[in-house]
């Protein structure tokens, strides 16, 4: 019995495409609620792409009409104001999903900070598979609400959090991003995605309230600087405790 049930799993995984099989939006995105053959037809249609920091992602995507998952890397989502003014309004991180809820005309725009590396396909190959799939659109939909739901998380940190907690905060959402299934005792190494005015521009501070934080944490053990785009941090639970967030 156990030996025909591990057959069937192992034919099941043959047929899933070798674009695919350890692709992180497989398990654990959109893709993840679709049957090998409905994999099959959307990976002749994909395509797997890099895009250089301060690449404009969203324009590629909606000029060309099509959809992408975030397979590495870090997205930044910012909005300009008509008088140029801009502000980061959120990151997105595998295995996130673009372009679906924005329009041509959004105003919030998509640029990687990090080397980003994308699998794209049509909207209409997509489009296509969600008409016959019902639990597809459920899935997309609840990633937008994960999303809503982390965005209201920083408007709370942004109107009541201390400073220190705003950056504690902002280190503990890439670590936990970087690595969801990080052991909470140990001690990691962390590369940040944004630089110092990004992360003033993203947490509401000036570049110097910042500096002085990351100093004050560096000074207390919390973190240490390796160079300017990476830190060793002690572990996340002291992370959690320095921001006041409880292990969820």
């Amino acid at each position: 019995m156990g030996k025909d049930r591990k057959e069937r799993v192992d034919i099941h995984n043959s047929d899933v495409p070798v674009l695919c099989r350890s692709c992180e939006a497989r398990h654990q995105g959109v893709c993840a609620v679709l049957a090998p053959d409905q994999l099959q037809r959307l990976s002749r249609q994909s395509t797997k792409s890099v895009h250089a920091p301060k690449s404009d992602l969203h324009t590629q995507l909606t000029s060309q009409e099509r959809y992408a998952n975030v397979l590495s890397g870090v997205v930044k989502l910012t909005k300009t104001a008509r008088d140029g003014r801009q502000q980061i309004v959120g990151l997105q991180f595998a295995p996130d999903f673009l372009g679906r809820d924005q329009s041509p005309g959004s105003d919030t725009e998509a640029t990687a900070s990090t080397n980003v590396r994308l699998c794209s396909f049509p909207a209409s190959a997509l489009d296509e598979l969600v008409a016959e799939t019902p639990e597809l659109e459920r899935r997309i939909h609840q990633q937008t609400v994960a999303e809503l739901d982390e965005a209201r998380d920083w408007l709370f940190a942004l109107g009541r959090k201390t400073a220190p907690e705003k950056v504690a905060s902002f280190l503990l959402l890439i670590a936990t991003h970087a690595n969801p299934d990080r052991d909470e005792e140990e001690g990691f190494e962390l590369e940040l995605p944004l630089k110092r005015a990004e992360m003033a521009d993203f947490l509401g501070l000036t570049i110097e309230t910042v500096s002085r934080q990351m100093t004050n944490l560096r000074s207390r053990g919390v973190i240490d600087v390796i160079d300017r785009g990476r830190i060793q941090v002690e572990s996340l639970a002291v992370l959690r405790s320095e921001a006041h967030v409880d292990a969820g």
